[in-house]
């Protein structure tokens, strides 16, 4: 997405012309003729702060999948133009040692992914990673189950909440691993001036005893006294709460099965549309009925298709 300079007013001699300058000398985008008294805009102070940008972050596609809403969220996206895209996980059905399968569900998958036009992280879920074969094949893909970076002053926390079982051969819980939480840990102590940190995890694990024997709590602390959102999927519907005084989220699907009920419920396919500001992230969820293309007939085309396949899914269980 592309950013005005953050502008400075300096009143033009000629013809009672404004010009807003811009950042070292660059000239600013915006010339603009004002009157003397009054003018027909209620301020020129644009909202263009250059820390300021904006995500959108996918939630569970699989899981019960409910055909083309993913490729529709992809449609979305490219129309709204966030500087990138992160999931939280289940991106595939998953849920079988058949290497034949695994590949051929996460060619799907990539397939979808190249149509993005901007930059897509990958968070696995319990659908992506639940067997070692399948964490074989998201290593040989990916890499790497959990990583982080930093942008614009900001810290993206990636975790992998699939990564060590509990005694239970498919426990509803897996563990973050002692590695992984040593590595969060560190990451969060090399970046204590940070502005704002974000967590994105599949499994809510503070609803499982409240995170006792996850690794979470050992996260958190690390985290105490600074401001951080956490953002999960997993239970496809939407919910949130205030832990330790930050804002934990758990959206609801971008396909995945659902009886889509309604907000009532938490139950919509969505993207979460973030803007990062100094004051923290301004979350905004989209519901993907509510983007609408500008080119109508194709988004009604779209729709139909959605439908049709979703139907023939309906006959084939």
């Amino acid at each position: 997405m592309k950013r005005l300079a953050l502008l400075v007013v300096t009143v033009s001699a000629l013809a009672g012309s404004m010009y807003l300058a811009g950042r070292e000398n660059q000239p600013s985008p915006l010339k603009i003729d004002q009157g003397d008294t009054v003018n027909p805009w209620s301020s020129l102070t644009m909202n263009n702060t250059q820390r300021n940008f904006q995500f959108a972050v996918v939630t569970d596609r699989t899981g019960g999948l409910r055909k083309k809403v993913f490729e529709k969220a992809v449609r979305k996206l490219n129309v709204m133009q966030p500087e990138f895209v992160i999931s939280v996980g289940d991106l595939i059905e998953g849920y079988t040692e058949d290497s034949g399968v695994l590949e051929t569900q996460w060619g799907e998958f990539n397939g979808f992914i190249k149509d993005l036009k901007v930059p897509f992280f990958y968070v696995p879920g319990n659908h992506d990673v639940t067997n070692e074969k399948m964490k074989e094949l998201w290593k040989k893909q990916f890499g790497r189950t959990y990583y982080h970076f930093v942008y614009h002053d900001t810290l993206f926390l990636a975790l992998n909440t699939d990564e060590v079982p509990r005694d239970e051969k498919d426990p509803p819980v897996k563990n973050l691993g002692a590695e992984q939480v040593e590595y969060f840990k560190k990451v969060i102590a090399e970046n204590q001036n940070v502005r704002h940190t974000l967590l994105f995890m599949h499994k809510p694990l503070w609803t499982y005893e409240d995170g006792k024997g996850t690794g979470l709590p050992e996260i958190e602390a690390a985290l105490a006294g600074r401001r951080y959102t956490v953002f999960c999927g997993h239970t496809h519907n939407y919910e949130t709460w205030i832990r330790n005084g930050n804002r934990y989220i758990q959206l609801a699907t971008t396909g995945g099965g659902s009886l889509m009920r309604g907000k009532l419920h938490g139950e919509f396919d969505q993207i979460a549309w973030i803007t990062m500001t100094d004051e923290g992230p301004s979350i905004a969820n989209l519901l993907l009925d509510g983007i609408v293309d500008v080119e109508l007939k194709e988004d009604m085309k779209l729709d139909q298709e959605m439908a049709e396949a979703q139907e023939i899914q309906r006959q084939e269980r």
